[in-house]
């Protein structure tokens, strides 16, 4: 069924300018510092990105581009001690920040890193994708966004052959956390229609992502029929269909590439009825601009012209 208004395209973390550019740390870099030391280098790093992301929601105002996923390493350490106590005074600037975000129409999301894998028969690595979820689902709230999947924290399926134990994992998570979750079909473990299952029985949405799916089931076009077919399966599994978030990329050095090629020559056709995409392409803001036209719909034409 179709969307009732184009689909809205969403910035992924940066820009290819140096518009929104985010400062981060490592490990090994912050424990060469006294105690005072990381605190202060977390605090600045935190501060400074807090004002990357304020002035990322201007960009994408100005763009008008309305959904924009906040990078996942946005606040380095902050799901450990130090990280937490550093984030205390920064409080209340998030929740302008977040109240900002939503006063301009822009949805914020997030994408875990690949360390999350729930379905991992390692109980030490379930707990640290516990860990790692609960941070995101913390930014969240601090940023006052709703426990929904409005404000998606959007994971992969994780070790293949595994969907009963994702499912009770997912289940048993709590709420800050499960709300928000989604599950998105990769190239590998969890295709189109594993993910679809695990979202059905778990209770969770799907986003759908058309180029894992062909890259996955081996299809020589975005436009066969199980791309319309999926696209249609996985909004059904939102509580509000037209929040449905999918994505789309191109392959970098063949229609099959599982690489990211720099823009997006290639759109599904079914993509005009996805209510909002995300653009997982090397040139960022340059693709979206580049989608501009595939979106403005054909005027028609005047009485005897």
């Amino acid at each position: 069924m179709p969307v009732s208004s184009p689909p809205q395209l969403g910035l992924v973390c940066i820009t290819v300018s140096k518009d929104i550019r985010y400062r981060t740390v490592t490990r090994k870099r912050l424990l060469e510092q006294s105690d005072d030391g990381q605190r202060k280098l977390l605090d600045d790093i935190y501060r400074d990105n807090l004002q990357t992301l304020d002035g990322a929601l201007q960009y994408c105002r100005r763009n008008g581009i309305r959904l924009y996923r906040i990078p996942s390493s946005i606040f380095p350490f902050f799901d450990e001690d130090i990280g937490r106590a550093v984030m205390q005074p920064l409080v209340p600037a998030l929740a302008r920040t977040g109240r900002r975000a939503t006063e301009l129409g822009l949805r914020l999301v997030m994408h875990p890193d690949q360390f999350v894998v729930l379905s991992s028969d390692s109980p030490d690595v379930v707990a640290n994708s516990v860990k790692i979820l609960q941070m995101h689902a913390d930014i969240m709230d601090l940023l006052e966004q709703p426990r929904s999947p409005w404000a998606l924290l959007e994971i992969h399926g994780g070790k293949a052959n595994r969907s009963d134990a994702l499912v009770e994992r997912i289940r048993a998570l709590p709420d800050a956390i499960r709300l928000r979750l989604c599950l998105e079909n990769d190239e590998y473990s969890y295709g189109a229609d594993a993910i679809h299952d695990v979202c059905m029985r778990a209770g969770v949405p799907m986003v759908f992502d058309a180029h894992h799916h062909i890259v996955h089931d081996k299809l020589a076009s975005y436009d066969d029929p199980s791309v319309a077919a999926m696209l249609a399966a996985a909004r059904a599994t939102w509580p509000v269909p037209a929040h449905q978030v999918v994505h789309i990329s191109n392959g970098r050095d063949g229609f099959n590439d599982r690489q990211h090629s720099d823009l997006i020559t290639t759109m599904p056709a079914a993509y005009v009825e996805a209510p909002w995409i995300e653009i997982e392409a090397k040139l960022k803001e340059e693709a979206i601009g580049g989608l501009q036209g595939w979106l403005r719909p054909v005027a028609p034409a005047k009485a005897g012209v």
